[in-house]
């Protein structure tokens, strides 16, 4: 993954203190019926894509949220998220594939962490099957130094993944050619805040930078959170409009430009 500006990872307090994420998962469960009553979806396809050493069973609150809403969400099926190379690349775009044609919609795709980077590369890839992209806490910046998790992934895939050395993966900051929202948290204890950000010189117009109160674990499971993803994916298709942060929202939201 290229590297763009000499970034740092978080700082340890925000690692050490990222077990807050129980109270999250806790608040998700709490406001559970309540959440039910967030924007309806139209039926379309969502693949949620799960971090790095998490698998399908990390996004099942969200999955089953979202299909609640009416969306038909869907888990990426391919296992832990631990290695990365061609054979996995062409798994995920398979995966995108089937969803695509069984519906004969554009598939939304959710990416939390290392699945949001993988994410935008999909939509890259196959920007007519994807009709828009949310991150969560990823590390887009295209500087594996924003992240603390750097040394483990380059432990187990090596500093040169296979994607990479093809050619593919080289341009991770520049934002996927569809509407794409990063959610990212000043206290994330595994990816720095600054490596969220898609930056506007590597942008076109339907790109948003959305900061909330929450941990890296708990990102997936913040009521927060799911305020925003349920709103973003319930837009009209082709007439998407940044997310609106007046009223209530601005005491939780803050957008970044």
């Amino acid at each position: 993954m290229s590297m763009v500006d000499a970034g740092r990872p978080p700082h340890l307090f925000w690692t050490l203190t990222e077990g807050r994420a129980v109270f999250e998962l806790g608040a998700f469960r709490l406001f559970g019926r309540m959440m039910r009553n967030l924007p309806r979806g139209d039926g379309h396809p969502v693949l949620v894509l799960p971090g790095f050493m998490a698998s399908d069973r990390s996004t099942r609150p969200m999955r089953s949220l979202l299909n609640d809403l009416g969306y038909d969400a869907r888990p990426w099926g391919l296992g832990q998220n631990v290695r990365f190379n061609a054979e996995r690349e062409e798994a995920m775009s398979l995966t995108l594939s089937r969803l695509h044609e069984e519906s004969g919609e554009a598939v939304s795709i959710i990416g939390w962490s290392l699945g949001g980077v993988f994410a935008r590369e999909l939509a890259k890839q196959h920007p007519d099957k994807v009709r828009q992209v949310i991150t969560l806490g990823s590390p887009i910046s295209g500087d594996r130094n924003h992240s603390s998790a750097r040394h483990v992934f380059e432990a187990i895939n090596g500093k040169a993944t296979e994607p990479e050395m093809a050619g593919r993966y080289q341009s991770l900051n520049h934002a996927p050619p569809v509407p794409t929202t990063s959610i990212f948290t000043r206290t994330d204890g595994i990816v720095s805040w600054q490596g969220s950000l898609q930056h506007r010189h590597n942008a076109h117009a339907d790109v948003e930078n959305i900061e909330v109160p929450a941990s890296h674990v708990g990102l997936g499971v913040n009521p927060l959170v799911m305020v925003i993803i349920a709103d973003r994916l319930a837009q009209t298709e082709g007439e998407w409009t940044p997310f609106d942060p007046s009223g209530w929202r601005s005491l939780a939201y803050k957008l970044h430009h």
